[in-house]
This record gives structure tokens, sequence and C-alpha cells, in this order.
């Protein structure tokens, strides 16, 4: 009896005795079920591909947003970031023209990377090393026996791997961040000032911004102050008060009499006087400089 050895996505399953009475076309269609179930179950249906691929960019990412159950898109960036990174790839599948089957392995194979991270915390170096099994797997064979088991050549593979460089594992360090650091909720408001009712003491309230306006209230609502009320009170006791003469407004030009000469006159002695006080400080300053200046040339020369 002939052991077979199957390598899988967790690691390298134990030889095994093949039961007898096995044919080899018995043993090939037994590996090509096994490799059927990598990737298993897939992310997107056939159905749901087809549909997909008669939808515009709009229409693609409606479909997949019914199908991740995302609600809060506007406020939530955790859904946000998600729905892209699942429209992204189906997009560039898309643009690599693939056939049903490599479109259902490639969205699985994202779905599955993500929930390697989300749910087994894997690192980027598990996840690179569970890629590269997984591609093994279902990329090309060295073996030329078993070429029409390979989803994808070694071109599209190649492709598979740069797209999921640039895309997940190139930002792996936020996706860390968006599955488990704990973000806090900002609440979005308007303060608003609330004024409080007076206390009982006060008759009224004051009036409200869209109440009557403040002339009125202070006018026929608003009692006076006590101080003018008792101020009212003496003058009613007092009686009303003489009225007193009004001062004489009229103004009298004090110029009158004089002519211009004599204005003249006047304000050049005023100035002549003060010009020649200003000039007798100075003079006195200058002499006072003058004195200093000469001693300090007098202890030079001594020296």
């Amino acid at each position: 009896m002939a052991a077979s050895v199957g390598t899988t996505p967790g690691g390298t399953t134990p030889a095994g005795m093949t039961p007898a009475g096995t044919t080899p076309e018995s043993e090939k269609d037994t590996e090509f079920q096994e490799r059927e179930k990598i990737l298993c179950p897939d992310f997107l249906s056939v159905a749901q591909i087809t549909e997909m691929l008669a939808e515009d960019v709009d229409g693609v990412q409606q479909k997949l947003e019914k199908l991740l159950n995302f609600r809060n898109l506007q406020t939530c960036l955790k859904e946000a970031s998600l729905l892209d990174y699942y429209v992204s790839g189906f997009l560039w599948a898309r643009g690599m023209d693939f056939s049903i089957i490599q479109y259902s392995k490639f969205m699985t194979l994202l779905d599955m990377l993500l929930h390697n991270l989300r749910t087994l915390h894997m690192s980027l170096e598990d996840s690179i090393k569970w890629l590269r099994e997984v591609m093994a797997e279902i990329g090309p064979s060295h073996s030329q026996k078993n070429e029409e088991w390979n989803i994808f050549d070694v071109k599209q593979a190649n492709a598979v791997v740069d797209y999921l460089k640039i895309s997940l594992f190139q930002h792996y360090k936020l996706y860390e961040f968006l599955f488990f650091s704990a973000r806090e909720e900002i609440v979005i408001g308007t303060e608003q000032a609330i004024e409080v009712v007076k206390p009982a003491g006060h008759p009224f309230p004051d009036p409200l911004e869209e109440g009557i306006s403040f002339d009125i209230y202070s006018t026929f609502i608003e009692p006076p102050p006590i101080l003018d009320m008792e101020m009212k009170g003496l003058n009613q006791e007092q009686g009303p008060e003489e009225p007193q003469p009004e001062a004489d407004t009229s103004e009298i030009d004090p110029l009158v009499g004089f002519t211009i000469e004599d204005i003249k006159l006047v304000l050049g002695q005023v100035t002549d006087d003060i010009l020649i006080s200003i000039q007798t400080k100075i003079n006195e300053k200058l002499q006072i400089q003058e004195e200093a200046f000469n001693a300090r040339i007098e202890k030079l020369k001594k020296a």
C-alpha cells in the first residue's frame, strides 16, 4: 500500500495509508476534492459575483454594503475602511479579467486574511506565512501533472501577492489599530446659555429674548427702585421747589473795546517776556556746562 502526504494552510498533514482497493483515478479525485476545500466557504457565491460584474463602482459598493450589513458608513470609520477594502479588491480583480472561480477564491482570500487578523490576532509575519502556504495550494504547482487544478497561473499569482502587499500588508498596523484600539466617541453639540428664574422675592423674571422688549418691561411691569420711590416721597413732603432764576446764558465778548492793534501789542509783549525767560534759562545751562568742561580740561592738563 502507498502512503500519501498533503499540505494544508495549517501545516503538513501526517502520512496516511491508502485503503486497499483504491485506484490512481480515485486517489486523484480525492486529492482534487481536498484542494477544492481550500478557502472555503466562499465569501461570494457565483450568483453574487455575476450580479456584481454587471454593476458599476457605485453598484458594487451598494451590493457589498448590503452583504456586509454596514449601516453606519457616514459615522463609523471602521465600516467605511472595511467596505473600501472589499470594494477595491473586487474592482482590482475585475481589472485582471478573472474567471468566476478566480473571483471567488480571491475575495475569500481577502476575507480570510482579515479574519485571521481580527479573530486570531495573527501578526504580519504569520499572515505572510499563511498566504505563502495558501498560494502554494491554489497557485501554480511545480508538478506538471496537476496543472488543471491550479486556480491561478504564475503571472496571476504574482499579481495577487503584489496587490496584497500594497493593500493590506503595507497598512497592517493601521488595520490592527482599527480592530484592537479603542477610540473615544466625540459628542458633537452646541453650548447654550439658559437663564434661570430669579428668586421669589422678585415679582417678575426678566423678559426673554423672544418676549417683550426691555423698555416696555421696565416701564410697565418692573417696579421702580426703592431709592427712587423714597426720593419721590421726600419731595412730596417738602413741597414743590421754588423755581430757580435762569442763569443768563448770554456771553459777553471779553475783547469788546479793543482794537486789533491793541491785541497785537499785548500778544507781542507776552511773547517777548516768554522768549526772554526761555533764552535766559538756556544761557544759564550753557554757562554751567561750559564751566564743567573747562574744569575737566584743567584736570587733564595737570595730569
